[in-house]
């Protein structure tokens, strides 16, 4: 099976429920606290293409840091996706990656989404 990683903040209720939801399916996954360890400008182009979102609507937009940096204004795509790499904070989350696919788990059962090619 491919390797499950989660962009994961244990102070987030919403990526502690993804957390229980793999551990409650048996699923072996890897956690990356993206807090801690920032995703580069590439990592996050990649994982926006896995998810199939522009980068706006990767982005906590109700965050206090967002309307700060003035990020509502800001049209260019690359802008947004440097001021995530720069300010991880504004990444929602949990993001669950397998593969060339990801979700944003919320709710957590969008987990399955990233399983469902292999049932029977």
């Amino acid at each position: 099976m491919e390797k499950v990683i989660v962009w994961h903040n244990p102070r987030c209720s919403k990526s502690r429920n993804g957390i229980k939801y793999l551990d409650e399916k048996g699923i072996d996954y890897e956690i990356r606290r993206y807090l801690d360890e920032p995703p580069s400008v590439e990592e996050i182009r990649e994982v926006l293409k896995k998810l199939g979102m522009r980068p706006r609507e990767l982005m906590r937009t109700k965050e206090k840091l967002y309307r700060e940096l003035g990020l509502k204004d800001v049209e260019d795509e690359e802008k947004l996706i440097e001021a995530m790499a720069m300010h991880p904070k504004l990444i929602e989350r949990p993001i669950v990656i397998r593969g060339d696919r990801a979700v944003v788990a919320r709710p957590e059962t969008k987990i399955d989404e990233l399983f469902e090619a292999e049932e029977p």
